[in-house]
């Protein structure tokens, strides 16, 4: 049957044959899916992790707060910042010599300083040492007090320092804490004795963060100022954070016995840099020394 046009009367013949019409749609195959059920397992989608910040000791030691001191209070205290003041900032030169050519060839970096007893100067010693390295300019130095029993190092330089436990425990961040004496001496150290030394150095946490600073920082020497070795277990409970340690004895306490006793302690464990004999007027002592030597 035609229509009046003269077409035929299917719709699509009739939309094709008028001007300005034309189809949208076009008959096909039909495609047959599995219908979706509700029931289905849930599939298991892929996470990453976003990456995690590069660690930049230039920015780390950036962010240090910087530290002035009284030169004229550290001389007073037995410290040498001047060379060319002090005569004897020589020797701690020539033991900072010493020590670096023997860490960097074994690739050491964690240096701790202790002593038979109280008293020894331990600290005098690391100190002094702390500041001949950071004469040196290619040089990074991190300076801590973990004599957390009797903590000394900030009185002594005229420093104000919070709790160094805050940082060993993690509540605070480094960045917070240590000052930065001139350009490449990190000052760690504590305003707050701790009683239970034993037990933070014990405790995991410190471990993992003495090691952050190594990494955060990237110093050339850490010099960890370390409690006497007789008496407490605080310096064996160290001992899996140092690469190696200095023995200071005192010439006019300091027994040759304990000096042994200090050897002792750490033969097989802990490699021994050698011994500082402080205020030498002991002879027996001095005896000790050659004998040692020979």
């Amino acid at each position: 049957m035609r229509d009046a046009d003269g077409f035929g009367d299917h719709p699509e013949t009739r939309a094709a044959a008028r001007p300005g019409v034309f189809k949208i749609f076009r008959t096909g195959q039909l495609v047959h899916r599995p219908p979706v059920t509700l029931d289905q397992p849930p599939q298991p989608v892929a996470y990453s992790h976003p990456p995690m910040p590069s660690i930049s000791p230039d920015k780390t030691w950036e962010s240090l707060t910087a530290a002035t001191v009284d030169v004229a209070r550290l001389e007073e205290n037995g410290l040498f910042p001047d060379p060319e003041k002090c005569p004897a900032s020589a020797q701690f030169d020539i033991l900072r010599t010493r020590i670096r050519q023997v860490m960097e060839e074994r690739g050491w970096k964690r240096l701790a300083i202790t002593s038979p007893t109280i008293g020894c100067g331990k600290s005098f010693v690391a100190a002094n040492l702390a500041l001949s390295f950071a004469r040196i300019p290619s040089c990074r130095i991190v300076l801590m007090d973990m004599d957390l029993r009797a903590p000394r190092l900030a009185e002594t330089m005229g420093l104000s320092f919070g709790p160094l436990r805050e940082v060993l425990d993690g509540d605070q961040p480094l960045e917070s804490h240590f000052r930065k004496l001139g350009r490449n001496l990190a000052l760690g150290l504590n305003g707050v004795a701790v009683p239970d030394a034993a037990t933070v150095l014990h405790d995991p946490a410190t471990n993992a963060a003495l090691t952050a600073m190594l990494d955060h920082l990237d110093p050339t020497l850490m010099i960890l100022d370390c409690p006497p070795a007789l008496g407490t277990d605080d310096v064996i409970a160290l001992m899996p954070q140092l690469d190696a340690v200095l023995i200071v004895a005192d010439g006019t306490q300091t027994t040759a016995e304990d000096i042994r006793r200090c050897e002792a302690l750490f033969e097989g464990r802990l490699p021994i840099m050698g011994v500082v004999l402080n205020r030498a007027q002991d002879r027996g002592l001095a005896r000790y020394f050659r004998k040692r030597k020979g």
